[in-house]
């Protein structure tokens, strides 16, 4: 008997009591239930034995083109067609057939059942991930990320682009005004010239440059600190699809800025210790009265592998800066959490830092050399004099249309550089730590699993 419902091999009724299926001979009489007294009759002369419950005729249809058994097979009935070959498409061997039911009185399945889908077509793959935001909740690809920093800016514009154009503002107004008063004085001129200059005027001249060269360094770097800490704020929510003001990432932002600040500034330091270090032998050398050669070379190679470490160590805490701001962590613990989510990935961050970065560069130069060319021209300052070649004065026209092309290219670029930092974290630990979960239920998508997006709050 098959275990497929519905069918039944012909002839496999139970047996009577006392007797074992294939037995020969006569049957005893014996009463069959619900017929009190009736004996069986006996096999009839030359009529071969048959089996306990086997009615069949002698003669039977070859196998295969059984008939329904309700009815007799007719001679002119044309047989029923040969079963399909295995797999799936196939018609079920319960189907209806032109001639009525299947074998075994099976009419088939039940109406509304569908054939299964054959094999190789039909299946689509895994259901879309859930995008409550700017990017889907799972591991991103390179265009997914770029396109999730432009995607903040352009949805998140008032917010993200007011923030950076706060900071561009006050960083291109304190270069121009470097530029302008303390810069020219300070390098136009023979004060530099060493023909001309007495040692008291180049000691003067590199203190007024390193004076306001530094003023300049903290103002920058201050600005910086607080536009990547409310960037990062505006791109984690924009993960979320969640809109978030200006005062509102203020708020969120505030308490970290002083651990921020101290981190920039470690990290900073390292790198710079790492240069130094490396340009010790050399100098060492230059200075002890060794050959010029050498010395010069030693400290080349010195600075170089001085570089190449200070690369490794930058991409390495990379990531510490957003870890520092979203899990709320410490200056040590988010720079251990910046080396343990860049561990085998170095080269990946590597590469998506350093193309967001030629990206942010080139867009940048598009809109900075126009204004450059334009400030030229109005000022009536010469391409030597713009480039400083030779140390000639640069005029205030200038520096304002070209500081306005810088304040424009700044303002772009920026939200995109801190937006693929931002991701870039979100993105790792996702394929780290299945942090796509949490931000699914952060967000309110129900079964993420399947690929099925829930209501999102305020949505």
């Amino acid at each position: 008997m098959t275990d497929t419902p519905g069918w039944a091999s012909p002839g496999s009724a139970p047996s009577p009591e006392g007797r074992e299926p294939g037995a020969s001979g006569p049957a005893e009489p014996a009463e069959p239930a619900g017929r009190p007294g009736a004996v069986e009759p006996a096999p009839q002369p030359g009529a071969e034995p048959q089996g306990p419950g086997e009615k069949w005729s002698k003669e039977q249809p070859p196998p295969g083109q059984w008939s329904a058994p309700t009815g007799a097979p007719s001679p002119h009935q044309a047989p029923p067609p040969a079963p399909p070959g295995p797999g799936w498409g196939g018609p079920h061997p319960g189907a209806h057939h032109p001639g009525g039911p299947g074998p075994g009185g099976y009419a088939g399945p039940p109406a509304g059942y569908g054939a299964p889908p054959a094999w190789g077509g039909g299946w689509g793959g895994p259901p879309p991930a859930a995008k409550p935001g700017v990017i889907p909740l799972r591991p991103l690809g390179v265009g997914e990320i770029l396109d999730g920093a432009v995607s903040t800016m352009r949805t998140y514009w008032r917010s993200v682009l007011g923030i950076s154009l706060a900071v561009a503002l006050l960083t291109e107004t304190s270069l121009v005004v470097l530029q302008g008063l303390v810069l020219n004085d300070a390098l136009a001129g023979p004060a530099l010239d060493s023909r001309t200059a007495t040692p008291g005027e180049v000691f003067r001249s590199l203190r007024d440059t390193m004076i306001g060269t530094g003023l300049v360094t903290v103002v920058s770097a201050a600005a910086m600190i607080i536009a990547t800490a409310l960037l990062t704020t505006i791109t984690s929510r924009a993960v979320l699809g969640r809109p978030v003001s200006t005062g509102e990432a203020w708020r969120e932002a505030r308490p970290q800025l002083s651990r921020l600040c101290g981190l920039l500034i470690l990290l900073g330091l390292i790198i710079a210790g790492v240069i130094a270090v490396g340009a010790l032998p050399g100098i060492l050398v230059l200075a002890g009265g060794g050959s010029d050669a050498g010395g010069s070379a030693l400290l080349v190679l010195g600075i170089l592998a001085a570089v190449l470490v200070a690369v490794w160590l930058g991409v390495r805490y990379y990531l510490a800066a957003p870890a520092l701001m979203l899990e709320r962590q410490g200056i040590r613990t988010s720079m251990g959490r910046s080396a343990k989510l860049v561990r085998g990935s170095w080269w990946r961050i590597f590469g998506i830092q350093l193309l967001a970065g030629l990206i942010a560069n080139i867009v940048s130069a598009i809109v900075t050399i126009p204004f450059a060319v334009i400030g030229a021209a109005a000022s009536g300052d010469g391409m030597a004099d713009v480039l400083n070649t030779d140390g000639g004065h640069v005029g205030w026209v200038f520096l304002i249309i070209r500081g306005v092309g810088s304040l424009i290219g700044t303002t772009l670029t920026l939200p995109i550089s801190a937006g693929v930092t931002v991701l870039l974290y979100i993105d790792q630990r996702i394929r780290r730590e299945a942090l796509d979960l949490e931000l699914a239920r952060a967000a309110g998508v129900r079964d993420h699993a399947t690929g099925a997006p829930g209501p999102v709050p305020g949505s």
